[in-house]
């Protein structure tokens, strides 16, 4: 892995697991620390993907073929990736992504049945090498995140799936931290915010000592 590499963390989990509290919260870890630090998101981060993601979340929209939403989400992955994250890394910036990669694996594989080997293929082709040194996944009982989610106003698309479709999802996200217990840590989205934001600062540490 390169050194720009070290610097690129994602962030991962289902609806209501807590990725936007813990994001605000590791954006002031970093300002604190006097660490440049480019926050993104997937689907979005650019022009493009912003169009892309309005598409793929509006629930007004007509009905969006698996084929075509995992496409459309490479697309935007693609537009990111080039205009976003290796601009930053090459800067020296650390970069922090709400959702990348695995998202793809397990909610339009997992969920929408898009098989794995064909993701992954997407994978080489539009991500090559850039893929995050460290993934925090948020792990949260699927009935919890969804009253969360609720709470949020009108479900979006993706949101008004069923329980089957986010316990698929779910799965695999852990099968994949079990896969690559190198790259992911498991974090219990249970657990109070200060203690899930404790958390993610202590398996961030050893890429700071190497990239700051």
């Amino acid at each position: 892995m390169t050194e720009s590499l070290t610097r690129f963390i994602s962030i991962e989990g289902g609806e209501g697991a807590g990725k936007s509290t813990l994001i605000r919260g590791l954006v002031r870890h970093f300002a604190d620390l006097g660490l440049p630090l480019l926050q993104t998101r997937e689907p979005g981060g650019t022009a493009l993907g912003d169009g892309l993601r309005a598409m793929l979340l509006d629930p007004a929209q007509p009905p969006v073929h698996p084929e075509a939403e995992l496409l459309m989400m490479f697309a935007s992955r693609a537009q990111l990736v080039r205009e976003v994250i290796r601009p930053a890394l090459a800067a020296g910036q650390w970069v922090l992504c709400d959702r990348y990669v695995d998202a793809s694996f397990a909610y339009q594989g997992a969920g929408r049945g898009q098989p794995a080997d064909r993701i992954e293929g997407l994978r080489e082709w539009v991500c090559g090498d850039t893929m995050p040194a460290l993934t925090l996944l948020l792990d949260l009982p699927v009935d919890i995140g969804r009253a969360r989610a609720a709470g949020r106003g009108e479900a979006d698309r993706i949101e008004a799936e069923g329980n089957g479709f986010f316990e698929r999802v779910q799965a695999v996200y852990r099968q994949r931290a079990a896969d690559e217990p190198q790259r992911f840590q498991l974090i219990d989205a249970s657990a109070p915010p200060d203690e899930v934001l404790a958390r993610a600062v202590a398996a961030l540490a050893p890429l700071l000592a190497i990239g700051a």
